[in-house]
């Protein structure tokens, strides 16, 4: 009888279990997502994840903070790939956001879920607040002079985190470019800047 070999990681085992805890996540959910299963993805122990997280909280923190990352990166694309004006860069990291949600639905859901937000966990990781200022560099140009810039980054993150939900939760319908566009025009009426 042959056993079967676990794979060796090389000092990248912390690694490994953040990249086969985002495939359960990408195949089952978050209910798929234990730190067990976690370890027998990658092949090692059942209490190797224990050496690297802190539970199966440290093992979501340390995912979000890699699907924040993901998620600025695919913001970034699109706004390089778009028109380059401060409203057209606003509109691009916008139709990033969208794509990224339902490419990833299940990794949007960790991260905007309560889990990620409440006090026990241990607070968001920073790789969303880089994310976060993909999103108040864009509205920049907006801002009057003198007013608070979160006024009008929330306005813009309501308008496209709300589509994004209702777009997954299948409240809009199927999916209509036509239509994202039309709400995105929205945008055309923010700020000063052309």
């Amino acid at each position: 009888m042959t056993e079967e070999k676990k794979p060796h990681h090389h000092g990248a085992l912390r690694e490994a279990l953040i990249a086969a805890g985002i495939r359960l996540l990408e195949q089952g959910g978050p209910d798929a997502l234990t730190l067990r299963r976690c370890a027998a993805l990658a092949g090692v122990s059942h209490a190797a994840p224990a050496h690297h997280f802190d539970g199966l909280a440290g093992l979501k923190l340390a995912i979000a903070d890699e699907g924040f990352r993901r998620f600025r990166d695919c913001m970034l694309t699109a706004e390089a790939q778009g028109d380059p004006s401060p409203r057209g860069r606003l509109k691009g990291i916008c139709r990033g956001y969208l794509a990224f949600a339902r490419a990833n639905r299940a990794m949007f859901h960790l991260l905007f879920g309560y889990e990620m937000s409440a006090p026990h966990h241990g607070g968001v990781p920073d790789a969303a607040r880089v994310g976060y200022d993909v999103l108040s560099r864009c509205c920049a140009p907006f801002v009057s002079p003198g007013s608070d810039p979160r006024a009008i980054e929330i306005q813009v993150w309501s308008l496209i985190h709300g589509y994004a939900s209702l777009s997954l939760a299948g409240r809009i319908g199927p999916d209509d470019p036509a239509l994202f566009e039309q709400v995105l025009a929205l945008l055309d009426r923010v700020g000063n800047a052309s």
